[in-house]
């Protein structure tokens, strides 16, 4: 890489970003108004500083625009699947059925909000937990800014080993880990034991949400346990089964805060009434005439099991992926060249699209099947169907730009070196305290791309040869950068979309992206004071 890197380069390679916190953070604008400036601020920087022709930005452009079809479909099957338990009224069965289970008002909000967020992720990911489980939290009458919030953190820890360890694997092939070594498992091993802190760290920032002090007192037996098994459970597998490390230990979570809610300790009716994050006057107020009467509680989450069901199979069984996965779709672009000589390759079948394994395909099936079974059950009344799909298309116009322009945003500033320079500026600067930043690299790339896997691919290189010419661990280096990653999944602007918009508040992406970041970064800064503390003094 030619490209300079001083500080004006590095400037220009940051302002995007900053223009994009200020803006939502400061001014309280939302993603769909903040993303198109921060694309023109992109787009100024790489045709000015960065020696990037006019085509170069058209075809990044254009992969942009492609690789959020991707992002979009998961919105609009998400949301389709959302409004099929609305019109039903399945989330008033949810919230009165698990309320009976799990009496205790936290723990119940622990269990979807931590729990099965955590569940959708091990075998999901892709943003779906958070567009799916942030309506149900308001079905229980969590307040929608704190729905989103509390997805986006449950989701977080497993980041990397989640979607059978989609995050993980492209790690191991850009830092050229191969699988089963020492080094690989030694990565694995500092990448969970960051996850397990982060586990413990969101379930005690999700019971601080519902009544400070008071909750944390009372959640803590719930959130040790639940930690040992999910975050715990994860370290071990880490280092035995790094595709099964999250799914097997979400799973067992599952089960076991159902029995939490027979414990002694949360079998009887709780909850904090003037606890901050809860709708008390919504709760109040839902009719119970509106909940039908004989919808039991499997039924009611029958969609959401269906989407479990069928994810699982098509890809944890080989000869199934294999053979839905063969079908793909991608775009032919053009080989690009910066004036520095950054060259992106040409491609016949770019970022292709496996139809029939994406977690969009997934949702659609698992919403057609909902409305279906409710219509024929009676539950969803005449023009429930097309309210639904009228509905799902409505609420995902608005957010569909900012989408857009988010990744044309990350593509451009990939395909001309800005990425890169970010994060060698920094290590360039720091020497051996780079170690104190690594997991900030790690977030920034899932902050650009709303991809942990994307930011591992993106950085895991440079990670390894920077960890090597430091002569410090590339393993732990490694550990902090998708563990980083992790924690950014909270923070990208891409999810928090995914979230406000399921949650009906598209615009109020600043109020959400406030309260993460306030959360995000001193945990971030604990893994990389402890990665220098162990490796760096």
């Amino acid at each position: 890489m030619n490209i300079p890197v001083n500080f004006a380069m590095w400037g220009m390679a940051f302002l995007p970003i900053i223009v994009l916190i200020v803006l939502m953070i400061k001014f309280h604008w939302g993603a769909t108004e903040a993303a198109p400036v921060g694309l023109l601020v992109t787009i100024f920087s790489a045709m000015t500083f960065y020696k990037a022709p006019a085509h170069l930005v058209a075809v990044e452009s254009a992969k942009g625009v492609w690789s959020s079809l991707v992002i979009l479909l998961i919105i609009w099957t998400a949301i389709l699947l959302y409004q099929a338990g609305e019109e039903a009224n399945a989330f008033l069965v949810i919230k009165n059925e698990l309320s009976k289970l799990i009496p205790n008002e936290l723990l119940l909000i622990l269990a979807l909000g931590w729990v099965f967020v955590s569940f959708l992720q091990g075998i999901t990911g892709f943003g779906v937990p958070v567009a799916v489980v942030a309506p149900l939290l308001i079905g229980l009458g969590v307040k929608p800014i704190y729905a989103v919030v509390i997805s986006l953190l449950g989701q977080a820890w497993g980041n990397t080993f989640g979607t059978l360890g989609a995050a993980w694997d492209a790690l191991a092939d850009s830092a050229g880990l191969n699988k089963g070594s020492e080094e690989y498992f030694k990565a694995a091993f500092w990448a969970a034991v960051f996850l397990l802190a982060w586990d413990v760290i969101t379930g005690i920032i999700i019971c601080w949400f519902y009544g400070k002090g008071k909750a944390v007192k009372r959640g803590l037996p719930a959130v040790l346990v639940i930690s040992i098994i999910g975050g715990g459970g994860e370290l071990i597998l880490s280092q035995i089964n790094t595709t099964l490390s999250n799914f097997i230990p979400a799973v067992i979570a599952l089960v076991v805060v159902m029995l939490l809610g027979r414990m002694k300790i949360y079998n009887t009716e709780w909850k904090i009434d003037e606890s901050p994050i809860m709708d008390r006057d919504k709760t109040e107020i839902q009719e119970e005439s509106n909940v039908p009467e004989d919808m039991s509680l499997f039924q009611a989450f029958l969609p959401y099991l269906l989407l479990s069901v069928m994810t699982l199979v098509v890809l944890a069984v080989p000869s199934i992926n294999h053979a839905l996965g063969s079908i793909q779709i991608g775009i032919t672009v053009p080989e690009t060249r910066t004036g520095y000589g950054i060259v992106n390759a040409a491609s016949n079948n770019y970022s292709p699209i496996a139809i029939f394994t994406q977690a969009s395909m997934f949702l659609f099936l698992a919403a057609i099947i909902a409305l279906v079974y409710y219509k024929k059950k009676g539950w969803i009344k005449e023009g429930g169907v097309k309210n639904a799909f009228g509905n799902s298309i409505a609420m995902t116009m608005p957010s569909g730009m900012a989408v857009i322009g988010l990744v044309i945003m990350s593509k451009i500033m990939g395909g001309t070196g800005q990425t890169v320079v970010l994060s060698q500026g920094i290590a360039n600067v720091l020497g051996s305290k780079y170690l104190l930043l690594a997991p900030f690299v790690g977030l920034l790339g899932t902050f650009m791309t709303a991809s942990n896997m994307s930011s591992n691919i993106l950085f895991g290189g440079f990670q390894v040869t920077t960890a090597n010419l430091l002569n410090v661990s590339a393993p732990g280096v490694l550990g902090a950068q998708t563990a980083g990653g992790a924690i950014g999944s909270a923070v990208s602007p891409s999810k928090i979309i995914l979230g406000t918009t399921t949650a009906n508040i598209l615009g109020r992406e600043g109020e959400v992206l406030r309260i993460m970041l306030a959360i995000t970064i001193p945990a971030t800064i604990l893994i990389g004071a402890f990665l220098f503390m162990v490796f760096g003094l």
